[in-house]
């Protein structure tokens, strides 16, 4: 049965610390002023992190009914920010800098290590009171996209919902390519694809739904004509507000099916 989207409502959102697999992890949790239990969400953002900007999409994400956790991916090399101003070096025509800074802690993220973390954030939300029990959806932004993939397909149990925008490299030649592991999953997979995105050309496009519909896994795959790659974030120089609010209703319709 189809769940109809609530209108949003009042909901907040504040920082707490979770066990993760090596060590505490900052994070931000968006929750509704409704009672719960509810239907809760594992929200992994881009390779800037949690910022400003992240804590105001919680926010809005759980005023449609949703505990919302968002963990701060990096949290092996200390809290968030990334940088202490990261509003501007994301703004900055020229983020040489910051990209040089960001590449270490993106390289940290194994497969190994996204697993083990994943398993801490999906327990961290079993474990909350106000969060209803069952599975729960999981969304992702550029590089994050990858890791909600890959979360879908190491926890088919954990899992109902799924959905990449602007996500890189997820079809990739390698023997680690999040694809290959993405076809175990049981939940139904959205993809947003960006126009012109050199992390996602056409070819693993291909290769993504290939694979996925010879695994007989429940997907869309969804290419957002002109749009660039990051244009859901509402910080960066390629935010686009018309297909940036066309993510917001794909996400609600999945997440409202499922959840």
């Amino acid at each position: 049965m189809t769940r109809v989207t609530p209108p949003p409502g009042p909901a907040a959102a504040e920082p707490v610390q979770v066990e993760a697999a090596e060590g505490a992890a900052d994070a931000i949790v968006g929750r509704p002023h409704a009672d719960g239990p509810l239907p809760a969400v594992l929200v992994y953002t881009d390779a800037y992190g949690i910022r400003p900007s992240v804590a105001a999409y919680a926010q809005r994400l759980a005023s449609h009914g949703y505990l919302v956790l968002v963990p701060n991916i990096f949290y092996r090399h200390g809290p968030a920010p990334v940088a202490p101003d990261i509003e501007r070096l994301i703004a900055s025509e020229d983020r040489s800098a910051l990209f040089e800074k960001l590449g270490p802690l993106m390289a940290a993220l194994t497969p190994e290590a996204v697993v083990a973390d994943a398993r801490c954030w999906l327990g961290y939300l079993a474990e909350r009171p106000d969060v209803r029990d069952g599975p729960v959806g999981t969304v992702g932004y550029c590089l994050g996209g990858r890791l909600a993939l890959r979360t879908a397909g190491a926890f088919p149990d954990a899992v109902a919902a799924a959905a990449s925008f602007h996500g890189g490299n997820l079809a990739t030649t390698e023997d680690d390519s999040p694809h290959l592991v993405a076809v175990d999953a049981r939940a139904e997979l959205y993809v947003g694809h960006a126009d012109n995105d050199r992390s996602m050309p056409p070819e693993q496009m291909a290769r993504l739904t290939q694979a996925l519909a010879e695994a007989h896994v429940r997907h869309t795959a969804e290419l957002y004509v002109g749009a660039g790659h990051g244009w859901t974030q509402p910080d960066t120089p390629v935010y686009d507000e018309p297909s940036a609010e066309r993510h917001w209703m794909r996400m609600l319709e999945l997440f409202g099916r499922t959840l």
